[in-house]
């Protein structure tokens, strides 16, 4: 699918970047948190579906905040000059009045723009906002932050497992050395090590409770109960805003489009459009493919650390470039290979194919397991006995060998895929004998 155009506004001589996505009845200004990056954010599937949900319902308008992204990268800038650089997009956009959804530090610019603009602002949404992060003997909740944290945090940005703490943001991937890795990129492209500190430290600073009485717009404040770093502030939120709703959503994961995003999207939707979407489906009927790099372990022994890491970044680009080709979707790397699903058989196993080719001419080579049955889903991630039969399906597979079960080739046919008869085989933990078949090279 393409991707927005990115444009820029100036704002008192600073470019600020923005996307428009949709065609919605409604504006919605999307005030990004900390950092961001407009077109980094759409290599990450859940975000890039987040989006593409707002804006199925809305004209969606987002932009880099100065210093970050693809903004001109200046000096730290105070909450005001951020709330022009708000506006300077919306004129930029041919935006007279929109929805003004802020999230994290980016609610509070969200309530600064609300109560100056309010001729320009239909309503307010702030997901996992606060009016401030510091602690105060008033404000107990807040955190501290010693100038000793603030150095280390500035010499470790960007580093895996620098910048904030997953074990704030999204405790149970914490250990997740991939998604570590994918932040600490995201951080590197979004902001430079001196800007994330200043900003931090410009966000210290912020408290804007003394304007929440000054709101006059309809207002949903949206967290989720065990989001440590958030909740207190977004309950303070819905308690002094005047009129606010205030919706609570199990999980303790702060990105709003990682866990369950439909919930968040649900009661945003709703509350801007006064009908509740129908839930999603969680099972489907999809195929999942399966690969893994054969003999992993000696290979990386044999090619040393960093071959071996250009060897499976190589594997990534050329995975994720196929699984989109294909339309499929990328769930999740194994660490040595993929977990894709694909709404249609054959995408699957040409995307399988395409993959083995490609590789063949490194020093590595996979193997592939392709299944179709209902899957459940389960927000960012797929479970359900298809997916472990799939996975049952590639541990068959010899090297360079796509093997798929009965089922795939029976919904096939008429594709011009050829196959041959691997036999019966036992797959562990799966019921019965299964007939599986190798893909023609």
């Amino acid at each position: 699918m393409r991707l927005p155009e990115t444009h820029y506004a100036k704002s008192d001589g600073v470019n600020i970047a923005y996307q428009v996505l949709g065609d919605g009845s409604m504006d919605l200004v999307h005030v990004p948190p900390f950092i961001s990056n407009l077109e980094l954010q759409w290599d990450d599937q859940p975000q890039a579906r987040y989006l593409r949900r707002l804006s199925s319902f809305s004209r969606l308008i987002m932009f880099d905040k100065r210093g970050t992204g693809l903004s001109d990268r200046v000096d730290v800038a105070s909450l005001e000059e951020r709330m022009d650089d708000v506006r300077a997009v919306m004129d930029a956009a041919g935006s007279e009045r929109a929805v003004v959804f802020g999230s994290s530090e980016g609610g509070a610019l969200a309530i600064l723009f609300s109560v100056t603009y309010p001729e320009r602002v239909s309503a307010l949404v702030l997901y996992g906002a606060y009016p401030r992060l510091s602690w105060a003997p008033d404000y107990p909740n807040g955190i501290e932050a010693s100038e000793e944290l603030l150095g280390e945090f500035e010499s470790q940005w960007g580093r895996v497992g620098g910048g904030l703490p997953l074990s704030f943001l999204h405790p149970g991937r914490a250990d997740d050395r991939a998604y570590q890795e994918a932040l600490a990129r995201w951080d590197r492209l979004s902001a430079s090590p001196g800007a994330a500190a200043a900003i931090l430290r410009m966000i210290l600073g912020i408290d804007v409770r003394h304007l929440l009485s000054a709101i006059r717009v309809p207002t949903l404040v949206v967290y989720r109960t065990a989001d440590v770093v958030h909740a207190e502030g977004s309950r303070y939120l819905g308690a002094h805003i005047p009129g606010a709703k205030s919706v609570e959503l199990p999980g303790d994961v702060y990105f709003p489009y990682r866990g369950d995003q439909d919930a968040v999207l649900a009661e945003i939707e709703e509350f801007l459009t006064g009908v509740r979407p129908s839930p999603l489906p969680d099972r489907v009927l999809a195929t999942v493919l399966f690969t893994d790099i054969v003999g992993s372990t000696q290979t990386a022994a044999d090619v040393g650390d960093r071959r071996w890491r250009e060897l499976l970044e190589h594997h990534e680009a050329i995975s994720e470039r196929e699984i989109e080709r294909e339309r499929g979707r990328l769930i999740k790397s194994t660490g040595d290979g993929v977990l894709a699903t694909f709404d249609g058989p054959a995408r699957a196993v040409r995307c399988a194919c395409a993959i083995r080719d490609a590789v063949q001419r490194s020093e590595i080579e996979i193997r592939a397991g392709v299944h179709t049955g209902e899957i459940e889903l389960l927000g960012d991630d797929v479970g359900g006995i298809a997916v472990h039969i799939g996975q049952r399906v590639l541990s068959v597979a010899g090297p360079s060998e796509v093997l798929v079960s009965r089922t795939v080739v029976d919904l096939v046919a008429g594709s011009g895929l050829e196959f041959k008869d691997y036999g019966e085989h036992a797959l562990k933990g799966v019921p019965g004998s299964w007939r599986l078949f190798s893909v023609g090279v």
